[in-house]
């Protein structure tokens, strides 16, 4: 399976094997899985991280632009969220009735949340989107979804992917997709299906930026045909801007979910809305034992408070702007802007690799990452910024672009570079959207 790979990721390689015996696909997320990374050229195992960095099991440090799935925020081993976290641990964990931390956190989120009213917890972005769903649909009295975006690993979800093993037709037949920026897309759906959509739930941002008001228009027709108006955050909640991306472009949805960064890495998501929606959630069954677990309760409150207070986003921001400016102007020095392309705001800048007649994406993808790694940068194309991010950091990010840049355009250029993968091409586990 291996049959070509670098020496210094040997454990990783061991753990795999073992793995795969006894974990499907070798890991619990598809983005951690050694389908996501250059076959024998990449760590696949970690053992701990500190601020920006991560050591995998062979004892190699990388920068990790990555930041546990864009979960991590300020650093691994934040100090003041450890502290919070242990201070909490010596109290206990999971109770048999709620605590006071659950007011403390509900208090930050309506205080910085425009649309936020009332909240309710999860554990993952997956137990929000789909408790808002089912939300929307009890209180419309109406089943079809419009979705754009990704939004969790729930049947009613995921039956608009390409991944929809097990999914009954019945649900497939409820959801729908719509393209991002296109609202005519959008009024398609409402024309074909008059009054049966319960909700449009939508990224208010992914690698593109809303245009011609397009946010305020969805808002607009989704109202007009008596739907509710779902924001997922849980990626760009507490990274574009502490109420949101709602805030950032000053449009409110009924309902929104929010998670990753809002801990720190620990594992927390929350459906926050205005109340006149949220109260019914007594009469939805939306209930779990973690949802009050006070560890990351604890994290979540440390977390919020120091992006509040210590300007973190603005220096997110502006580190983020810096290194994407930095990348592109190498990128325009050795004219590769038209196989690669810097998309998104500067805390969640996404590559993008194009097609052309002679190479996929996917096997400019699988290059850049190969190299990238190999300078100690683990990343997969897109620069998940934090505070634990240095100018030290920086130098050495951009040094790895500097020398990983020019190859790619020689490669481009002799069209070999195929043949200097030395591994596998890289595909996509599924996508967004089918057709």
């Amino acid at each position: 399976m291996l049959n070509k790979a670098n020496p210094k990721f040997q454990k990783s390689q061991s753990a795999l094997r073992n793995a795969l015996r006894l974990i499907p696909l070798g890991a619990q997320t598809f983005s951690r899985s050694h389908t996501q990374f250059p076959e024998g050229h990449s760590p696949l195992f970690a053992t701990k991280g500190k601020g920006s960095k991560i050591w995998d099991v062979d004892g190699n440090e990388y920068i990790d632009m990555l930041s546990g799935l864009n979960s991590v925020i300020l650093g691994y081993q934040d100090p003041d969220v450890d502290s919070a976290i242990k201070d909490q641990l010596s109290k206990g964990i999971t109770f048999s009735l709620s605590t006071e931390l659950e007011l403390e956190l509900a208090a930050l989120l309506v205080d910085l949340i425009p649309c936020a009213e009332m909240v309710r917890y999860g554990k993952n972005g997956s137990d929000c989107t789909t408790g808002a769903i089912s939300l929307a649909r009890h209180i419309t009295k109406k089943e079809r979804v419009a979705v754009c975006g990704y939004h969790g690993w729930h049947e009613w979800y995921v039956a608009s992917t390409s991944m929809d093993g097990g999914i009954p037709l019945a649900v497939k037949e409820l959801t729908h997709a719509f393209r991002y920026n296109d609202i005519s897309s959008l009024e398609a759906l409402f024309k074909k299906y008059p009054e049966e959509f319960a909700a449009i739930i939508m990224e208010p941002m992914n690698s593109d930026e809303p245009k011609d008001d397009f946010l305020q228009k969805v808002k607009d027709l989704t109202h007009k045909h008596g739907a509710l108006f779902i924001f997922d955050e849980v990626i760009t909640g507490f990274r574009f801007a502490l109420g949101g991306a709602q805030e950032l472009f000053n449009v409110t949805p009924d309902l929104a979910i929010f998670g990753k960064a809002m801990g720190n890495g620990m594992p927390i998501s929350v459906l926050v809305g205005k109340e006149k929606y949220m109260k019914h959630i007594e009469e939805v069954f939306f209930s779990s034992t973690f949802g009050a677990e006070s560890l990351s309760l604890a994290a979540s409150i440390v977390t919020i408070k120091k992006l509040r207070d210590k300007k973190v986003l603005e220096y997110t921001w502006a580190y983020g702007e810096k290194l994407k400016d930095a990348v592109q102007t190498i990128i325009d020095k050795h004219d590769l802007g038209y196989v690669m392309v810097l998309r998104g705001l500067a805390p969640w800048v996404i590559i993008s690799f194009k097609e052309t007649p002679q190479i996929s994406q996917n096997a400019l993808r699988t290059f850049f990452q190969k190299e990238m790694i190999n300078e100690g940068i683990f990343i997969l194309s897109s620069h998940n910024i934090t505070l634990s991010f240095d100018e030290k950091d920086f130098q050495k990010i951009k040094n790895a672009y500097e020398k990983i840049l020019p190859k790619m355009a020689l490669s481009l250029k002799e069209k070999n570079l195929i043949e200097r993968l030395e591994s596998p091409i890289l595909e996509p586990v599924f996508t967004v959207r089918k057709g």
